[in-house]
């Protein structure tokens, strides 16, 4: 959190022949979060102002109070008890303005981007959402595209995202998309192709920094070891997962493994400093997302490299 420069105060002018004092220094004034209500007295919000019909959502479908009221809760079960998350870097998110979190994919199932969300919302000093691009694939299943609209996702499109860019916010993208998220077992921690640099080309257009995201823990939730690939086809699935527990246990197959997480935010790359004509470079845009790209594979090595296993980080 920002600290902010001691403020200094002159004492009242010494006598003459006293011996000098001197400048007495306050204790230094650091900027806190405000002091989160109780989980009852959220939730009671949330019920009196939806009968009301007093709550705020915004042009994207954004429902802020429902998401910290009825579903972060259960979600921070799984973040601090099931994954027990670990976050380092979160003083690397910006306090005021916007910036493009970019993070590796992968897991099966896209655990990893809700855990994210969490770790940006609880380790920002002023609580700031994470507003997250996703694939069509969210948006053409009814009852979950209207669930990613109202917690603040919109769908991975340039003009959506510069625009939530612009207006401040936080917003999170997984380039590697199905093939990072769906890679089998055996490629574990190797990143898949970034795009072909659109990120880095929004970020750029809203002159906002970039703030690589490294996860490791997500990769041996659904350690996948084949692809039914005639069953994903006719569900209309990128891929349809076998794991050593499903589909043979069925539903239970579908629990994640309770793996140690360690989520690290990078040090922001700046892209205020490109030129009218490198933001719609093309060249330039892919030379920044390999950059970002690098520094998030040499971060997951090291970060995998470090743990002392896979249960216990």
């Amino acid at each position: 959190m920002p600290v902010q420069e001691a403020e200094v105060i002159p004492l009242r002018p010494r006598e003459p022949g006293a011996p000098e004092t001197p400048p007495r220094r306050l204790a230094p004034v650091i900027e806190l979060r405000p002091r989160p209500e109780s989980l009852a007295s959220t939730f009671a919000g949330f019920v009196r102002n939806r009968l009301t019909g007093d709550y705020p959502v915004d042009d994207f479908g954004f429902d802020p109070q429902l998401t910290d009221a009825v579903i972060m809760p259960p979600l921070r079960l799984m973040y601090e008890k099931w994954f027990r998350v670990e976050v380092t870097g979160a003083e690397n998110l910006p306090v005021d303005g916007g910036a493009l979190v970019v993070a590796n994919h992968s897991g099966t199932l896209p655990w990893d981007a809700v855990m994210t969300a969490i770790a940006v919302h609880d380790n920002h000093p002023r609580g700031k959402h994470l507003r997250m691009l996703g694939a069509d694939l969210v948006f053409r299943v009814p009852v979950l595209s209207t669930l990613a609209r109202r917690t603040g996702q919109t769908l991975a499109c340039g003009a959506d995202a510069e625009r939530l860019l612009r207006s401040g916010e936080l917003v999170g993208v997984w380039p590697e998309g199905f093939k990072g998220i769906g890679k089998p077992f055996s490629e574990r921690y190797r990143l898949q192709r970034f795009g072909r640099g659109g990120f880095a080309r929004t970020a750029m257009r809203a002159g906002v920094p970039i703030i690589p995201c490294s996860i490791v823990g997500a990769e041996e939730i659904y350690p996948k070891i084949a692809d039914l690939k005639p069953v994903a086809k006719l569900l209309g699935l990128p891929y349809f997962p076998v794991t050593p527990f499903f589909p043979l246990l069925g539903p239970l197959g579908a629990v994640p493994l309770p793996t140690k997480w360690h989520i690290d935010f990078g040090t922001p790359v700046r892209t205020d400093l490109a030129t009218p004509d490198e933001t719609d470079d093309h060249g330039a845009a892919l030379e920044t997302a390999e950059h970002v790209r690098d520094t998030v594979q040499q971060t997951l090595d090291g970060m995998v490299a470090g743990r002392r296993s896979v249960f216990r980080g």
